[in-house]
């Protein structure tokens, strides 16, 4: 039975704008923002929420925040999507020229070999490359298909006319610059994104939707409520700092599919516990019947060798209590893919999060 106090959008004021989603989502997804690496997607997510007549703020982990007044004050809860994206960084320039790489977010080399890479340096340059194996070629080495893909036995062959380290270093590149991948963003006229970095830029897409449906609409969230876009997710210390008035961190990330999931790429995944803990019983509980409620397609799934902004935040001692639901995404943290249905509705659960106590 639906409560008396909750607020649904089952009419047409609340329908879904996707295809002003999607082409955020392709626009954020075609942004570099490998881990740490914010200038540019800073300003694309400013440009696009600043349209809306929203304004950014930064703390001093280059978490960016949208605050929206509440009807009531009394608490702020906060919804996180991070920007961030996994990718590599210079480590090494071999003599020969090849480029080693330290692994930034969990890049399985097994589907990033032969993969585009662009290279960006302090100096504001960006230089392009591949992922290539140091066996890289079945007509040369024996071990071309069974040598192991990690840091150790994967390189960048960068695309310029450099035959040594020296040569490297000379164009401006310098250990400890960040490495983004190619996206490859698809949209298939079945209804599913395939990009790499779909994780987590369709939950920010999907946050911005809200954003976008409070200004369309002219709605207030129930409670003051925080947009957080962290840039450090991928490596475990992105929602690790939480502003002290905020007592509820959702977090806006992919669901997993697997042999001991229920998710699916047509499903929102709702976490019950990750790798490190059990999400808050309550809070849990309330987006299920959310969910219920609204009519959106859902499911429940315990996650493995997985952890989220609303980890790091628990982990960190911050005073708030945690949720998790997102996209169930395919061949997550390769090439990945989910359905557009799915990101709706996650922006509908979203959206009745916020609208509701």
């Amino acid at each position: 039975m639906q409560s008396k106090n909750t607020r649904h959008f089952s009419d047409e004021r609340f329908k879904i704008n996707t295809e002003e989603m999607l082409k955020d989502l392709e626009e954020l997804i075609n942004t570099p923002s490998v881990v740490g690496f914010y200038p540019e997607i800073h300003k694309k997510l400013a440009k696009i929420v600043g349209k809306m007549g929203y304004e950014i703020e930064y703390d001093n982990k280059r978490t960016a925040y949208v605050r929206v007044p509440g009807i009531d004050s009394s608490k702020t809860v906060c919804v996180g999507a991070h920007l961030d994206t996994i990718g590599l960084q210079v480590r090494h320039v071999m003599e020969n020229g090849w480029i080693e790489v330290k692994n930034l977010g969990g890049i399985n080399f097994h589907n990033v070999e032969g993969e585009n890479v662009y290279i960006h340096t302090r100096n504001g340059k960006t230089f392009e490359g591949m992922v290539i194996c140091k066996s890289h070629s079945v007509h040369v080495f024996d071990d071309a298909r069974s040598r192991e893909r990690d840091i150790n036995n994967e390189a960048i062959l960068l695309d310029a006319d450099v035959n040594s380290a020296q040569d490297v270093y000379d164009l401006g590149i310098e250990n400890g610059d960040l490495i983004s991948v190619e996206p490859r963003f698809k949209r298939t006229k079945s209804g599913f994104i395939k990009s790499r970095h779909i994780d987590d830029k369709a939950m920010v897409v999907a946050a911005i939707e809200v954003l976008r449906q409070l200004k369309q609409n002219d709605l207030k969230p129930a409670f003051n409520t925080l947009f957080a876009f962290p840039i450090y997710e991928e490596i475990g210390h992105g929602g690790a700092y939480v502003p002290s008035e905020v007592s509820e961190y959702v977090s806006l990330d992919i669901g997993l599919i697997g042999p001991d999931n229920h998710g699916s790429e047509k499903l929102v995944s709702i976490g019950a516990s990750d790798h490190y803990s059990p999400y808050d019983w309550g809070l849990t509980t309330h987006l299920i019947n959310l969910a219920k409620e609204n009519q959106i397609e859902y499911c429940v799934d315990t996650f493995y060798r997985f952890g989220s902004d609303a980890t790091a935040a628990i982990r960190s001692g911050n005073n708030v209590m945690p949720a998790v639901f997102g996209v169930g995404c395919m061949n997550s943290h390769g090439y990945e893919r989910t359905s557009i249905h799915a990101i709706e509705e996650c922006a509908r659960l979203t959206l009745a999060y916020v609208l509701n106590k």
